[in-house]
């Protein structure tokens, strides 16, 4: 009886699908990020300027080459099966995060950041998103190291929250502040007007927070919030913390100059938010089928592959572009039209 226990606690057991990272791999890894920050500091932030659509581009192209020169270490030095996984993941998580930099553009708007401190301010916001996501990454490897059924609840949370994303698409994209910002302001005194960057001023031997500070914790509580959804959902490509961290890592990092080079383009993607929807449904039906393939309660046909899931995101993703592109035109073109008509 002892050993039939012991035998179904094994089954029951997570098999958890890890690369054998040593800590120097990781301290690299973090020194390399790390030099790319200080990188972007020192040369785009230096001199407080408006990134132009050129410069964005180039940078964004750096990033993306980085994320892709990456990958293809894992791919050598690794194994084709987790250089797959890394991509797929890198791919959602930058998926995602062009639909979050709509959210940005209204906080940016609501607060009235100069277009000189924007980089800036996306940049410390993210900074604190990156260590905030580290630890949710640590905590989410540990519960999927131990438990099977947490792959259950985080795709049923998947599924919710793609169901979700249909339901509000048209509603009224307004920004509210959340509780941290609230917090804050009702803590610390702010200024009215923005001083410069600054963080902080003294006025008549008081210190004060100016409006850069609230921003600041406004972006980087906002991305937060964005991790809630994106943590599963890459756990749900790979159960590796090394490359669910990288991949997010490489996401945020090239986030603020896709937002300069996007600018109004986001507002076309139309069908983005469904499209996403799609992808994160499908990643959370692939958490559960895991989840019983664990249990040995499904056939091992019945498992999504990883060069699936990468295939299904592409399609996804290259389908929604196009269909938001052509309508965005075609609803131009209806009101240029009606302006002629007008005339």
């Amino acid at each position: 009886m002892g050993a039939d226990l012991l035998l179904l606690a094994q089954q029951t057991q997570p098999a958890v699908d890890r690369l054998d990272v040593p800590w120097w791999i990781w301290a690299a890894t973090l020194g390399g990020l790390a030099l790319l920050l200080l990188l972007d500091l020192v040369i785009v932030d230096r001199k407080p300027h408006e990134v132009t659509t050129a410069e964005a581009a180039k940078w964004v192209t750096f990033y993306v080459a980085c994320a892709i020169m990456f990958g293809l270490g894992v791919w050598f030095f690794g194994d084709a099966h987790f250089a797959i996984e890394y991509f797929t993941g890198y791919i959602t998580e930058y998926s995602l995060s062009v639909d979050n930099l709509f959210i940005f553009m209204v906080i940016m708007s609501s607060f009235a950041v100069p277009s000189i401190h924007q980089h800036r301010v996306l940049l410390i916001g993210i900074l604190l998103a990156l260590v905030m996501r580290g630890l949710f990454i640590a905590v989410g490897a540990a519960l999927i190291a131990q438990f099977v059924w947490i792959f259950f609840i985080f795709g049923a949370f998947l599924i919710w929250t793609a169901v979700s994303m249909v339901r509000k698409k048209n509603d009224d994209e307004e920004y509210h502040e959340n509780a941290v910002v609230r917090w804050v302001r009702k803590v610390f005194p702010v200024t009215d007007d923005y001083h410069g960057a600054k963080s902080s001023v003294r006025i008549n031997g008081k210190r004060y927070l100016t409006p850069m500070f609230v921003v600041i914790v406004a972006i980087g509580s906002a991305d937060l919030l964005f991790a809630v959804d994106s943590i599963p959902a890459i756990f749900g490509i790979t159960q590796d913390p090394f490359l669910v961290f990288a991949a997010n890592a490489f996401a945020l990092m090239g986030l603020r100059q896709l937002y300069f080079l996007l600018g109004g383009l986001v507002d076309k993607l139309v069908y983005l938010s469904v499209g996403l929807a799609v992808i994160l449904g499908f990643i959370g039906i692939k958490l559960i089928l895991h989840a019983f393939h664990e249990y040995h309660l499904v056939p091992e046909w019945l498992e999504i592959t990883n060069w699936m899931s990468l295939s299904v995101i592409v399609v996804v993703l290259a389908i929604t572009t196009w269909a938001s592109l052509a309508k965005s035109k075609k609803d131009a073109e209806s009101q240029e039209e009606e302006a002629a008509e007008n005339a």
